[in-house]
Formats: structure tokens, sequence, C-alpha cells
């Protein structure tokens, strides 16, 4: 998925907001997803999809998130969307081996 921000939703002062991320400087961010299509019999198939979460770098924790996107580097996108069975290490590799923008924040919604 291609993204230049990402929202999460904070607790600030025991209301729920919701921020925007964005990184610094911008750019667009190539966010590692897990999909999936459900055969649902006499209906429609079932699409979804997730994106991959993971320890959150120190200002998204700040601005109260516990989690953030895992964007992917642009020579890693080919392995991540035709991924080798047999090496399924190199998709971990891969989470490892990700884009680490900074992130600042503000107030969405």
């Amino acid at each position: 998925m291609l993204v230049d921000a990402f929202f999460e939703n904070v607790k600030r002062d025991g209301q729920n907001v919701v921020l925007r991320f964005d990184p610094t400087p911008p750019q667009h961010m190539q966010v590692a997803c897990l999909w999936t299509r459900t055969e649902i019999p006499g209906r429609d198939d079932l699409w979804s999809f997730a994106a991959i979460t993971d320890d959150p770098p120190p200002e998204v924790a700040a601005a109260g998130h516990d989690r953030c996107i895992v964007p992917i580097k642009s020579s890693n996108v080919g392995a991540w969307l035709a991924p080798d069975p047999s090496r399924r290490q190199q998709l971990r590799e891969i989470l490892a081996d990700r884009e680490r923008p900074h992130y600042e924040h503000q107030l969405a919604a």
C-alpha cells in the first residue's frame, strides 16, 4: 500500500482523538501489508487486508500510540509482492530492513 501519511486514534485528556503522522521529509511510503480472499459459498468473495505494524519509534510513542506501520524499502517491494514460498525468512528480513522515517504529528479530527 502506498501512503504519504497514516492516522491513529489516541487518548488525550480522556477523549479519543485522531492524529495524522507525516514522514519528514515528506515522502511516499510503501507499507507492508497482508491480504487474503475468503470464498463464501453463494456470496461474493470477501477480500481483506491489514497493514503490518511494529513497535513505534520514539516520536510516535511520545504522541501516545503503541504501534507504527512498517514501510519497506523500494529495493524489497518485488520480493515482498512475489515471495518465494521456500524462503519465508526473507520476508522477516524485509520487515527488519525497513525504511525508518522520522514522523511529525498533528491533530486530524
